[in-house]
């Protein structure tokens, strides 16, 4: 009986409590969230396994038997019995191709260069291209290179650059007395340009070895890109060596000792076969020494514009033997109708060079000027030619009009070929730089008069002045 009385009681209790109750209705709501949190982990399951189902179908071959619809049938060919053939087009998907470096490269970078432009008047007037050795108005592909550099663990970088465009170097050779020996102006094929190793461990101390530009002429060494006018000056082209082959030690002094002052003497001292490029034989027993010293006094702040002084000077030696290209990059012999050509030596023959240079840059505001003179001597018993000494110079200021974009430049040249009397030859240029991304992507307009004293003061010749337009699109990849 007490059992009876104490559930009746416990139970009437429950039933009566408001607490009680609100207890036992959670319960029942936690049940029904969780098998609802259930239901949903369940359904996105599935979704998951269609899902990858269908990924597995999407890479999966091709099935060997398929019908085509209309849009992927070809056309038909019959065979000898006039039955028809379907042939069909399939597309299979390429696996992607992973290029990595052959070697133990730490670092490897593939490029190039292409420069497009069009030359209007009187073209390369200026190097004395005019008379018997005139070019017509053109469309020219300029420079067509591509280039692969790298570097090592073992403090070592190279290069390994080619050209597709090597129309215009060395134009015309002819002898003493002005008879043509050869050209090869019509060049298209493809041949090297820069191909190096060079041993970097002390920048102090680095050895280079292979072809490239010896250092010889301010002009000359800057890269191609970064010219500020479409062009180098005649000089520049006339008397520096431009690419050899050989071996170099160069480096920056200070760069360890004073890093802030880094840039204060970089030298250069090299000694090359002294022929050209693209030439793996000595045309003597005899090298080209060239060397090449630069002096950044000054760089700091001006007028708050970042601002910086350099000056630079350059010597060169060499013995020829016979048939020795002696101007590689331009013109330097005077024909009789006052245009100049390609001098090759008729006989052994030496060669001595000298030039200065200094430069100025003070935010967007550039100053360049060089000078540089090289005589050539006759080493036969009875000389092939008479000792000359050629000579020039170059003013060049710019300055942007907008900030890194659209910048305006001059150049006043003059040549001196030295061999005949009034044979100087003077240009002034305007041009106009568009950088659509900086030298990436450029785009330049120059303008190039050009007047030679040889015809001036022998009129039967005929025109003394020359005008060029010269417009190109640059772009660096």
């Amino acid at each position: 009986m007490k059992h009876t009385v104490a559930i009746i009681s416990f139970f009437l209790t429950a039933v009566t409590s408001p607490f009680a109750f609100s207890e036992v209705a959670n319960e029942a709501q936690r049940l029904e969230r969780l098998e609802r949190a259930v239901e949903l982990l369940q359904q996105r399951n599935a979704e998951l396994e269609a899902e990858v189902k269908s990924l597995k179908k999407e890479k999966s071959p091709p099935k060997p038997h398929t019908t085509l619809t209309e849009e992927k049938r070809s056309h038909f060919v019959p065979d000898s019995k006039s039955t028809v053939i379907e042939k069909t087009e399939t597309t299979e998907e390429k696996k992607p191709v992973f290029v990595v470096p052959g070697a133990s490269e730490i670092k490897l970078t593939l490029g190039g260069l292409l420069q497009v432009q069009y030359e209007a008047n009187d073209v390369f007037a200026f190097e004395g291209r005019f008379g018997s050795a005139a070019i017509d108005d053109r469309f020219r592909l300029r420079r067509a290179r591509i280039q692969v550099t790298g570097d090592f663990l073992e403090k070592f970088d190279f290069k390994l650059e080619g050209e597709f465009a090597q129309s215009d170097e060395a134009l015309t050779i002819r002898d003493a007395s002005g008879r043509t020996l050869g050209s090869n102006a019509t060049r298209t094929a493809f041949g090297g340009l820069d191909l190096f190793v060079n041993w970097h461990q002390y920048p102090e101390f680095q050895v280079k070895l292979g072809q490239y530009k010896a250092p010889f002429g301010l002009e000359q060494i800057s890269p191609d890109p970064k010219l500020f006018t479409a062009e180098r000056s005649e000089v520049t082209s006339a008397l520096t060596p431009e690419r050899q082959v050989g071996i170099q030690i160069w480096g920056k002094p200070f760069t360890n000792a004073l890093p802030e002052q880094k840039e204060l003497l970089t030298y250069w001292v090299g000694m090359f076969n002294g022929n050209g490029r693209n030439i793996t034989v000595n045309d003597n027993d005899q090298y080209m020494y060239v060397a090449r010293l630069e002096l950044q006094p000054w760089k700091g702040k001006l007028a708050c514009q970042d601002a910086w002084v350099k000056f630079g000077g350059d010597a060169l030696h060499s013995r020829d033997a016979s048939g020795t290209v002696l101007s590689p990059a331009g013109t330097l012999r005077v024909n009789s109708d006052g245009s100049l050509s390609t001098f090759t030596a008729p006989g052994a023959a030496e060669r001595e060079g000298y030039g200065v240079d200094a430069s100025f840059h003070w935010g967007p505001f550039d100053l360049v000027a060089e000078y540089l003179s090289e005589s050539y001597e006759s080493l036969t018993g009875a000389p092939t030619f008479r000792a000359f000494r050629a000579e020039g110079y170059y003013v060049q200021p710019s300055y942007f009009l907008v900030p890194k974009k659209l910048q305006v430049v001059a150049k006043y040249e003059h040549f001196n070929p030295g061999q005949v009397i009034d044979d100087n030859l003077d240009s002034i240029t305007g041009g106009l730089n568009y950088y659509i991304h900086g030298d990436d992507i450029k785009l330049m307009a120059d303008y190039i008069h050009t007047w030679s004293k040889f015809r001036d003061a022998r009129p039967a010749l005929g025109e003394s002045d020359f005008d060029e337009v010269i417009l190109r699109l640059q772009i660096v990849f």
